[in-house]
């Protein structure tokens, strides 16, 4: 895979002027390859300052920056570390999501992909704040290993197909410790840096292909349809000018993916979906995916097909045993997945339509039950969560049981939130497509 960018200029040890560079970007000039390649090797070694970097990165926020200039940055980020390596003739691709509440489509789309004979070296992340975390999931099946080595992760792609990890020391260093400073100088949510540091984790596999999922609505980062479009498209341009055959879905956000939330709930439905069973929404996303990257490299010529293969592989049950493989290589034990917790069911006070779902509020409701983190570091209870049993524009009566509620003694205040989350009202809400948008779709 080639980054299509221009070589590196190779300048010596302290010839570059942070300050300098800081100004330029300031005034809204255009950094050079070199100039992003000798701040980022700067950063990580301890040459350049975090007050440094820190203004840079509010250059960036205020300033923006080209398509170029992002990929340079993505670049040199992923250059901090090392890369996965693979074997001749392996095509590597992988899916990324922007998150959201009950989005378990990583546990499913990486045996399905492998099932297609694709490799999918999955790294993913723990959840903080309302969205939950893929690595967090699987640790509901005792014995789950998401901290293997580069070689343990290559190893396990190569015999089995897939892997899910968490990301290792080695890869990415700056974007670790960029993020750092994103969060403390209110940077986060900068188009380029974003991109950046999405991209560079994601290209520090190897990849050959790359589906993005991002999402938008009340209960995902990006809370409007344009903000998700401007980071897709961010993302789709980099990747591709990088040499990765790059597409994105806009997906709505507005209520919970599928109808559990939570750890060990999320684990089974994600089964559920595995052997061609599950909700409607789980499954025609987990689909357009899977789909979408058929397409982009070449084991399908268009979306039917594809499609069709797809729904074929996930009612056959191979790509539940490929994920069931994959535990095992990972040193799980699905059979002792975690129970859940007592229920407690909640009821619909008044008929009429569910009018909408505060979908973020449900994901804090989570934490608060114990199933997610406020901070890192937070122990996770993984048997708690929720299971949805209406949709929006879903009609009920007085009585109807709306949310089954997996809690612990001690949960009032957090099912109290839940049902505050949900509002019913006398008039149907119109609907909203789940997948919004395809941009740079192979289809």
């Amino acid at each position: 895979m080639t980054d299509g960018l221009s070589p590196r200029r190779e300048t010596k040890a302290g010839g570059m002027n942070p300050v300098h560079v800081i100004t330029r970007k300031r005034d809204g000039q255009e950094l050079d390859r070199a100039e992003i390649a000798d701040f980022i090797r700067g950063f990580v070694d301890g040459s350049i300052p975090n007050h440094q970097m820190s203004a840079l990165a509010m250059a960036i926020y205020f300033r923006g920056m080209t398509d170029l200039e992002i990929a340079s940055l993505t670049q040199e980020m992923v250059a901090s570390g090392v890369r996965l390596q693979w074997s001749a003739g392996a095509t590597v691709v992988d899916k990324h999501s922007t998150g959201g509440v009950g989005d378990k489509t990583s546990l499913i789309l990486a045996p399905l992909l492998a099932e297609c004979g694709l490799r999918v070296p999955k790294i993913s992340g723990r959840g903080l704040g309302p969205t939950g975390g893929t690595l967090d999931k699987l640790e509901a099946i005792p014995g789950f290993r998401t901290s293997l080595s580069i070689q343990e992760m290559q190893a396990i792609v190569d015999d089995v197909g897939c892997v899910i990890n968490g990301a290792t020391k080695d890869l990415v260093p700056a974007d670790r410790k960029l993020y750092a400073l994103r969060d403390v100088t209110g940077t986060v949510p900068s188009i380029p840096l974003l991109t950046s540091s999405i991209m560079c984790k994601k290209l520090a596999e190897s990849l050959e292909a790359l589906v993005l999922d991002v999402k938008w609505g009340n209960g995902a980062f990006m809370t409007t349809p344009t903000q998700a479009e401007e980071l897709a498209r961010s993302m789709v341009r980099v990747g591709n000018l990088m040499g990765v055959k790059t597409s994105a879905l806009i997906t709505d956000m507005n209520q919970p993916l599928g109808r559990m939330c939570g750890n060990t709930v999320e684990v089974k439905e994600s089964l559920e979906c595995l052997a061609g069973e599950g909700p409607a929404d789980l499954k025609q996303l987990v689909v357009e995916l899977a789909s979408e990257m058929m397409l982009a490299t070449k084991l399908a010529t268009d979306l039917p097909t594809a499609r069709e293969r797809i729904l074929s592989l996930l009612s056959s049950g191979k790509a539940r045993e490929r994920f069931e493989r994959m535990v095992a290589a990972q040193g799980g034990k699905l059979s002792e997945l975690t129970p859940t917790a007592p229920e407690t069911m909640l009821i619909a006070k008044q008929a009429g339509y569910i009018r909408s779902i505060d979908t973020a509020t449900l994901g804090r409701a989570i934490i608060d039950l114990g199933g997610g983190r406020q901070q890192l570091g937070d122990s996770i209870d993984h048997s708690v969560g929720i299971e949805m049993l209406v949709r929006k524009g879903g009609e009920v009566q007085t009585g109807d049981p709306i949310v089954r509620v997996f809690a612990r003694s001690g949960g009032d205040a957090a099912i109290e939130q839940i049902r505050e989350a949900i509002m019913i009202a006398d008039e149907r809400p119109r609907d909203l497509p789940l997948i919004a948008e395809r941009i740079n779709s192979f289809a």
